[in-house]
């Protein structure tokens, strides 16, 4: 169920307009985790820091920059990333190293021209080498213009992520993840995808079956949520955002299933190239906002990348590449637009719209970039039934 339609377990009621100085925010529901006190905020071990004089020109300079050096003496202040980021999530990512934080006060982003809201970048240090950085953004993503609708998903919605859980409108990886605010805390205007705020650990897509990839996985996933609630209480909205009970397991690189393509019935790859697209990985979306499925060759190198996104918010993302760019496609319930290399297709669902999208990322041993429109008739009429959206009949430009 998307997180349109599913209540979440936060209450929007906003206290103060986003970014505004009396919108700190208050005790939660629930008994929830509210804004520290004065007495626990002096006493926090590591995130109540004194600034130090390099940190503090930066604040009176920087507009709105500001570091911390957790090797100085304890002084009241907030924690890093607006005040959001708990012992327990700091220690996960940095353990016990120096860190220094770059924080861009959060602002409201209809002020401006574009749609962040503000971003916090936290290093950690072994002398003076920097060996891990963690960035947080908050933004507000977007489906007019299409800045958000490649370059977003090639990061924030790959096979190596999974679902944070049905209460949590989000995903996760080891080295990405991001949240969705609640709409009545920041609203949404038409065309545009949620607001989210979104984490960073090294280079995207480098993820391993591993202990430590599990470790680094959960440590961003409560730094994510942490950083959320946050945001949600410095926008002046009550209530905070639960922690993910459990995570499914990372699906790993598995022979693909040519007659059920991606896990789907009904779906099949087309045999000149079974052969080559000899091995796939399909994300754990579950009852997630997407599912994504990756089809690659034996060195697991990435040839075509589908996606499902059922949550309605997020489908706007790839509002101007359904409408715009290509060739048009058209539907039983819907229509779209492919470009050789990239297929869009926007459906009417129960639940709202739902978007379907295939993507060629390199070329085949055929040569050309012919693959995208073979798969799409046969992955939307697959996936359309698997999610209760069927039957959906697609017709091709060439057809």
């Amino acid at each position: 169920m998307s997180s349109e339609d599913k209540p979440v377990p936060v209450d929007t009621k906003a206290a103060g307009s986003a970014g505004s100085p009396d919108s700190a925010g208050d005790t939660g529901v629930g008994g929830g985790r509210g804004r520290p006190s004065f007495v626990r905020r002096l006493l926090r071990s590591r995130t109540a820091r004194a600034v130090t004089a390099a940190g503090l020109a930066g604040v009176l300079l920087g507009a709105g920059a500001v570091a911390w050096r957790t090797d100085t003496l304890p002084l009241l202040g907030p924690a890093p990333c607006w005040d959001s980021l708990g012992d327990a999530s700091v220690s996960g990512l940095f353990g016990d190293r120096r860190i220094e934080v770059d924080e861009q006060s959060l602002g409201n982003a209809r002020e401006g021209d574009g749609l962040s809201y503000g971003q916090c970048r936290i290093t950690s240090f072994k002398d003076d080498r920097a060996l891990r950085q963690v960035t947080v953004n908050v933004h507000q993503l977007d489906g007019l213009r299409g800045t958000d609708s490649t370059r977003w998903p090639q990061e924030f919605l790959a096979a190596g992520m999974v679902s944070l859980g049905e209460e949590l409108p989000g995903m996760v990886s080891a080295s990405r993840g991001w949240l969705a605010l609640p709409q009545g805390c920041t609203g949404r205007g038409d065309f545009s995808g949620p607001t989210v705020v979104e984490i960073g650990m090294g280079r995207a897509g480098l993820d391993f079956s591993s202990d430590l990839a599990t470790e680094d996985r959960d440590a961003l996933t409560d730094a994510l949520v942490d950083a959320t609630n946050g945001v949600i209480r410095s926008f002046g909205c009550s209530g905070r955002y639960p922690s993910p009970r459990s995570l499914p397991s990372v699906d790993t690189w598995q022979d693909t299933d040519a007659a059920a393509l991606c896990g789907t019935k009904g779906f099949a790859l087309p045999a000149a190239y079974r052969k080559e697209l000899s091995r796939t990985r399909i994300g754990a979306g579950g009852d997630g906002p997407a599912r994504i499925c990756e089809v690659g060759s034996d060195d697991r190198e990435q040839v075509v990348r589908m996606t499902t996104v059922v949550d309605p918010a997020l489908a706007e993302i790839f509002s101007s590449d359904s409408l715009r760019s290509g060739a048009s496609v058209k539907g039983t319930t819907g229509y779209g637009k492919t470009t050789g290399g990239r297929a869009v297709y926007r459906a009417r669902c129960q639940t709202g719209h739902v978007v379907f999208v295939v993507e060629q990322l390199r070329q085949t041993a055929k040569g050309g970039f012919t693959l995208t429109d073979e798969l799409l008739p046969g992955y939307v009429a697959a996936e359309a039934e698997r999610i209760g959206c069927g039957p959906q009949k697609l017709t091709l430009p060439s057809a």
